[in-house]
């Protein structure tokens, strides 16, 4: 679940190719760019507004003060949520309350969640605002978005390290076989026990490092990271940053690439923390810096 908590992504330059001069400050440009599109998006992170927990039993949701959930954006009351034992939440609209799930108007429908790999987790929809059912170390959320959010209509932008070319970096890929299990945290306290197929090794002002990815799409590799400027120019939990796959033994690692997670653009993401394996002794000048709008460390 870790590589759906990120962005959507550009793997900029394939591994063995190089591009020199304005060719390559383009390259990295149109990345960003596209990057800066999905974060935007209407029902992108930016749009973000709540995260709440269903307690088991009936969970009365609306922007009511007297609602279980008191939601910041829809009807007054807006209906009811029922968690049961086996952890399958229904939810029964309020009469005129006006919302939709997944498009159609129904009094009444079982809440898929996103816990379950390839499958579309069910949207309830209300005005300019909407929400889904997320699980999370076992239990379940409603993630809440509204495409009026402050934090999309005031997005502060993104400030970046300049563009600097030898921050592409050309690492040795060492392969595992079997996979090795990495340990990975989040920001809900817990842990998640990640395949790692292989790392990353580079060398930096005469000194060498090792990534360890993850992989949960077949043609890339999902780093999660931190570094020396971390908590400092950069946001403190960890930045990430896809790869194509290793091509001849090499991996391409371009640090320019390197973006923030959504967790340091709003309180209601749920992000992984970088694992020791892959928190590096060096400052990484390159890519996104700390978000200036978020108040996040």
């Amino acid at each position: 679940m870790i590589r759906s908590l990120a962005f959507a992504s550009v793997v900029a330059v394939a591994a063995g190719s190089a591009l020199a001069g304005d060719d390559y400050t383009a390259s990295v440009e149109k990345v960003r760019a596209a990057r800066l599109q999905t974060l935007k998006a209407p029902d992108g992170w930016l749009s973000l507004i709540g995260l709440e927990w269903l307690q088991p039993g009936a969970n009365r949701i609306g922007s009511a003060a007297d609602n279980d959930i008191v939601l910041k954006a829809g009807p007054a009351h807006l209906g009811t949520i029922t968690l049961d034992e086996s952890g399958v939440a229904t939810i029964e609209l309020a009469r005129g309350s006006g919302a939709l799930v997944d498009g159609r108007e129904v009094q009444r429908a079982t809440l898929v969640d996103d816990g379950g790999a390839g499958r579309k987790a069910t949207e309830v929809s209300f005005g300019s605002a909407k929400f889904l059912v997320i699980a999370r170390e076992g239990k379940k959320a409603l993630r809440v978005k509204d495409e009026n959010a402050d934090s999309r209509t005031h997005f502060a932008g993104i400030d970046y390290f300049g563009i600097d070319p030898t921050w592409r970096v050309v690492a040795d890929w060492v392969p595992f076989d079997p996979p090795h299990e990495l340990e990975i945290g989040n920001v809900l306290g817990g842990i998640d026990k990640e395949k790692v197929p292989g790392k990353a090794v580079f060398v930096r002002d005469g000194h060498t490092f090792e990534l360890y990815p993850i992989q949960e799409e077949p043609d890339s590799l999902f780093f999660v990271f931190a570094d020396r400027t971390s908590g400092k120019e950069t946001y403190g939990a960890a930045r990430f940053l896809d790869t194509a796959l290793a091509k001849d033994g090499k991996l391409i690692l371009d640090f320019n690439e390197a973006r923030n997670p959504p967790c340091a653009f709003t309180p209601y993401a749920t992000c992984p923390l970088a694992p020791p394996e892959n928190r590096l002794d060096v400052r990484v000048t390159a890519g996104e810096k700390k978000y200036a709008g978020g108040g996040h460390s």
